[in-house]
């Protein structure tokens, strides 16, 4: 086995072809990994089938990349939260990812050519997708939108890691339950996210689709939290968003900025926060209530935000004068 260093920790079996290098299997100690992008002085470009399911065994070249793993590690990726993959990538086989049941986060690069059958089954954990995007649109957010029935917060970033558009795709449950008089399945629908999740053209996204959702998911059963999330993100990073659109978004959040406020005293990056006080600034009540939530999640850069504009909305009291 060949062994090389990195800043991470991974057991590879690999297979060098004339494009690039194709992973087998792959896995990993952390919590927290990064695929390499290049073996050997080649790109990788391609997942097999069944490459990080733990369990499974592939025959091939091995090598073992490392930043100095405990021995006693379990490399069987069942602790695995969040995977960057590379972005030289262009092809993931079939069940890929299968049973990486704590994976909550994926990040790509949008260009993958090629997705295999069920490379998520299992996932129930992954609600998180960091999706790098360069030039033209492609598959991947239409492929975890489809896949991913549960709530998924997708951002879409420029190459230098920048966010120009995050995206929250509401819940939904699809059920089957037998008619036994009938002899066959009743399928049902439930929860508001499924337009939502299908709110794509050949494979992209309609941006003006996704928007015209929103009065009628407000008219369905959801959750205010996410409902909350989705108004903000569109209103924060505004791509392609239309004045009627936004009107809409933002009445909502001023009619429940107290929960945004209450989300976002436990965010790190206080910028958000700083939007929403703008855009939407709570009442006072509000103000002090996510005051306390900052306060005890130990946030102390929100905390002096949320000081500020308390204090910025406290009343005045009378104004003193003087005649002498």
């Amino acid at each position: 086995m060949e062994i090389v260093s990195g800043s991470g920790n991974w057991r590879l079996t690999v297979r060098r072809e004339a494009a690039g290098v194709t992973i087998l299997r792959a896995a990993t100690c952390d919590a927290r990994a990064v695929l390499p992008e290049r073996l050997s002085g080649l790109p990788v470009t391609a997942l097999a089938s069944h490459a990080l399911a733990p369990g499974w065994q592939a025959e091939g070249e091995e090598l073992l990349v490392t930043c100095g793993a405990s021995p006693d590690a379990d490399w069987d990726n069942r602790a695995l939260r969040e995977l960057t993959l590379p972005p030289s990538l262009t092809a993931v086989g079939d069940y890929a990812l299968m049973n990486c049941r704590s994976l909550e986060t994926l990040r790509l690069r949008d260009r993958v050519e090629r997705w295999g059958a069920a490379v998520l089954m299992n996932c129930r954990s992954l609600n998180t997708l960091r999706l790098t995007r360069a030039g033209a649109q492609g598959d991947a957010l239409a492929y975890f939108a489809d896949e991913l029935p549960w709530e998924l917060d997708a951002a879409i970033e420029d190459a230098a890691g920048g966010t120009v558009l995050r995206l929250i795709f509401p819940e939904y449950r699809e059920n089957y339950e037998e008619n036994c008089p009938a002899h066959h399945f009743d399928y049902t629908i439930s929860g508001a996210g499924y337009p939502y999740h299908h709110s794509f053209r050949n494979k992209r996204l309609d941006l003006r689709t996704y928007d015209e959702l929103w009065p009628g998911f407000l008219g369905m059963e959801h959750e205010t939290e996410s409902a909350v999330r989705l108004a903000f993100w569109r209103l924060r990073y505004p791509a392609e968003l239309s004045p009627r659109a936004e009107e809409r978004y933002l009445t909502y959040l001023r009619a429940h900025a107290g929960e945004a406020a209450a989300w976002l005293a436990g965010e790190r990056d206080v910028s958000h926060l700083a939007f929403l006080l703008q855009a939407a600034p709570p009442e006072g009540a509000e103000l002090s209530a996510a005051c306390d939530l900052a306060r005890r999640a130990g946030n102390t850069g929100a905390l002096a935000l949320l000081l500020e504009g308390r204090r910025g909305a406290a009343p005045r009291g009378l104004d003193k004068c003087f005649d002498l």
